[in-house]
């Protein structure tokens, strides 16, 4: 029986249940007619929706479904397995054996550094008690500027002068002898900029420099016209010089002769090679120069430290 309703009296559910079904009809009706024209073809049937079945709330396993590991792959799983344990042992003990190398070499460097200082020391000690009448020095031909690190005559000792394949062509200079130091000599070295005050000796052989800063033979004396030449080590025999590289232009250090001190100006400093000479030839202006080995513990190189005498 059809609903003799009218509009307003429907609810509001009931009127979108009408309009659906009037745009359903309106839509099937306009599908006809375009079928009858042949402007649609046949509608494809599509098969109904299955609905999915539920998820089941719990899945179990049991021990007859589960295939034990043939022997095969257990003999290989446990070869692979030995194998990484074989590899992590060997390269354990490759990095301890490095540790062990690194550790030597620096105990020895170490015990190395202490025997020079104590020789030093030691040297420095007798230089005070022992004071020997002044005798003349003999004239000292340098063709590499000193500092090096090895006793010579030992073996790895400094290097030659004079390469070894031209030595037979190269003959020294007799030596003459110098007139003994006249009084005015340098005593003592004064930095302020990097603390050292430390005495100074006569020469600049491997001995001469254990027991200070060596004043090379036949230089100028303090406050004098010339090149006042002084040299020390910078990590062996006390470390005197180690921190020369902190000086620069316009820093001032003292050198003594007796109790009276002269002041000098930094006014350059530069790196150079041991066969460079050429710092230690005399002046025409009062000068010093400061040298080194550099850099700290390789030595491959000089540094030098030039000041000018302040008036």
């Amino acid at each position: 029986m059809a609903d003799r309703r009218s509009v307003d009296d429907l609810t509001l559910e009931e009127l979108e249940e009408l309009l659906v079904i009037k745009r359903r009809q309106a839509r099937q009706q306009r599908l006809h007619q375009l079928g009858v024209q042949g402007r649609v073809a046949n509608p494809v049937q599509r098969p109904a929706a299955v609905r999915p079945s539920p998820a089941p709330t719990a899945t179990r396993f049991y021990a007859s479904e589960v295939r034990p590991l043939t022997s095969s792959v257990a003999a290989s799983a446990g070869s692979r397995g030995r194998g990484r344990t074989l590899r992590d042992r060997v390269l354990l003990g490759i990095e301890i054996l490095a540790l062990a190398g690194l550790l030597y070499v620096f105990v020895s460097t170490y015990g190395t550094l202490r025997t020079l200082n104590d020789e030093v020391t030691t040297a420095r000690a007798a230089a005070q008690d022992v004071t020997a009448a002044p005798t003349p020095t003999p004239l000292v031909h340098f063709d590499r500027l000193p500092g090096g690190h090895t006793p010579p005559g030992t073996a790895g000792g400094t290097t030659p002068d004079v390469p070894v394949h031209l030595q037979q062509w190269v003959q020294p200079a007799p030596p003459q002898p110098l007139p003994t130091p006249a009084i005015g000599a340098p005593t003592r070295v004064v930095i302020p900029r990097i603390g050292v005050d430390a005495p100074i000796v006569p020469g600049v052989t491997w001995e001469d420099l254990k027991k200070g800063v060596g004043h090379l033979p036949g230089s100028a004396h303090p406050g004098q016209r010339g090149n006042l030449y002084l040299a020390a080590h910078n990590d062996i025999f006390g470390e005197i010089f180690r921190d020369l590289d902190r000086l620069e232009p316009g820093d001032e250090f003292f050198v003594y002769s007796g109790s009276e001190a002269f002041r000098y100006v930094v006014t350059s400093k530069r790196v150079i090679d041991p066969t460079d000479v050429s710092v230690m030839y005399p002046s025409t202006q009062p000068i010093a120069t400061l040298q080194t080995c550099y850099p700290y513990l390789v030595d491959s190189h000089r540094l030098v430290v030039i000041g000018e005498l302040a008036q």
